[in-house]
C-alpha cells in the first residue's frame, strides 16, 4: 500500500453536487455559523464545567478532550465517505504530529487562555486576523502569492479593525491585555503558519484524513498536558457533557464540510465566506453571553476585519481564516 491509497477521487454525482452555487453558500455560511459559535460556547463550557480564569491545566483537559472527539468524528466521516484513514508511511505519521501539535496543541493553549481574558466578540473580531497573517506569509513563501494592492488594503483594513477594537478602555472588554487579547492574535498567527504547513502536506495526504490525525494527536497532548499539571474536566453534567459533545461535533461537521467545498471549488470562491466568522461569532457572542457588540469600536472593527478578509479572499487568498 502507498500513500496514493489515502487519496480518493472525487465522484461524478459528488463534484456535481458540492459545486452548485446555492449549495456552496448554504454550506459555507453553516461552517462559519458553527465555527463563531464556538466563541460564546467555550466562555459559556468555562461556567459550566466550574473552570476558573486562572485554572490554566482544567482548560487544557477541556481543550484535548474536545479535540480528540473532533478527530474521532473527522475519521468516521473520512471513512463514511469512502477514504482510506490509515497512515502508511512513518514520514507521515511525523508530518500529521507536527502538525498537531502546532495547528492544534500550541494554537489552542494560546486560544483557550485567551478567551478566558477577553470577551467572545473581541476574541470572534481579532481571531479573523490569521486571513491576514496567511496573506503576509505567503507573500514571503510563494512567488506565485505575492502581495497585490488588492490584498495590501484588505490587511491594512484588518489591522485598522484590530486597532479600533482596542480604542477604548477600561475592565474586561476594554483595555488591550497581552494575556487575554495578545494570545487571541499568538494563535491567530500559529494558525495560519501552521495553515501553510498544512497545505503542504495535504498535497501528499487526504485532506479529511490529515485533519483527522492531527486534532487527535494535538488533541491527546493538550490532555497530557493539562492532567500532568493537576487538571480536570471540572464538573461535568448533563448540559455541561453536551456542550463539550457540541463543541467536538461542529468541529468534526465544519471541517468535514469545508474540505469538501473546497474539494469541488476554487479556494478564492470558498474562502470568501470567512468574513462570516467574525460576524456570527460576534453575534452569538451578543446574544449569548450578553455582550455588547453595539459599541462604537466593536461595530467599527467588525466592519472593518470583514471588509479586509472579503478583499484578500476575493483577491483568490483563501488559506486559514479563524477556524475555531
Amino acid at each position: 500500500m502507498t500513500s496514493t491509497s489515502l487519496k480518493c477521487g472525487p465522484s461524478p454525482r459528488e463534484t456535481a453536487f458540492f459545486s452548485q452555487p446555492a449549495i456552496v453558500v448554504a454550506l459555507a455560511t453553516l461552517c462559519c455559523l458553527l465555527w463563531g459559535s464556538s466563541y460564546p460556547a467555550i466562555k459559556s463550557g468555562y461556567v459550566l464545567l466550574g473552570i476558573g480564569q486562572e485554572d490554566v491545566p482544567s482548560k487544557l483537559v477541556f481543550a484535548g478532550y474536545r479535540f480528540v472527539l473532533a478527530g474521532l468524528g473527522v475519521a468516521v466521516a473520512a471513512k463514511l465517505l469512502g477514504k482510506q484513514v490509515a497512515l502508511v508511511r512513518a514520514d507521515q505519521l511525523r508530518q500529521v504530529t507536527l502538525l498537531g501539535l502546532a495547528q492544534t496543541s500550541l494554537q489552542y493553549v494560546f486560544f483557550y487562555i485567551g478567551l478566558a481574558y477577553t470577551t467572545g466578540v473581541r476574541a470572534s473580531i481579532l481571531n479573523a486576523t490569521t486571513t491576514f497573517f496567511s496573506v503576509l506569509l505567503a507573500h514571503f513563501l510563494y512567488q506565485n502569492d505575492r502581495l497585490s494592492a488588492r490584498k495590501a488594503l484588505g490587511c491594512l483594513l484588518g489591522l485598522g479593525g484590530v486597532l479600533v477594537v482596542n480604542a477604548d478602555s477600561g475592565a474586561l472588554g476594554g483595555a488591550f491585555h497581552w494575556q487575554g487579547e495578545g494570545f487571541i492574535v499568538l494563535a491567530a498567527f500559529v494558525l495560519s503558519a501552521a495553515s501553510i504547513y498544512g497545505k503542504r502536506v495535504s498535497q501528499h495526504m487526504d485532506a479529511m484524513a490529515m485533519t483527522a490525525w492531527q486534532l487527535s494527536i494535538g488533541g491527546l497532548v493538550l490532555l497530557a498536558a493539562g492532567y500532568a499539571a493537576g487538571g480536570s474536566l471540572g464538573q461535568l453534567s448533563v448540559v455541561s457533557g453536551a456542550l463539550l459533545g457540541y463543541l467536538a461535533l461542529l468541529s468534526a461537521v465544519a471541517f468535514t464540510l469545508w474540505s469538501l467545498l473546497l474539494k469541488h471549488n476554487r479556494v478564492g470562491f470558498v474562502s470568501m465566506f470567512a468574513f462570516l466568522v467574525p460576524l456570527f461569532g460576534a453575534m452569538l457572542s451578543a446574544l449569548y453571553l450578553r455582550e455588547d457588540i453595539l459599541k462604537w469600536n466593536n461595530l467599527a472593527a467588525l466592519v472593518l476585519v470583514c471588509a479586509g478578509v472579503v478583499l484578500v479572499t476575493h483577491a483568490g487568498g483563501g488559506g486559514a481564516h479563524g477556524k475555531r
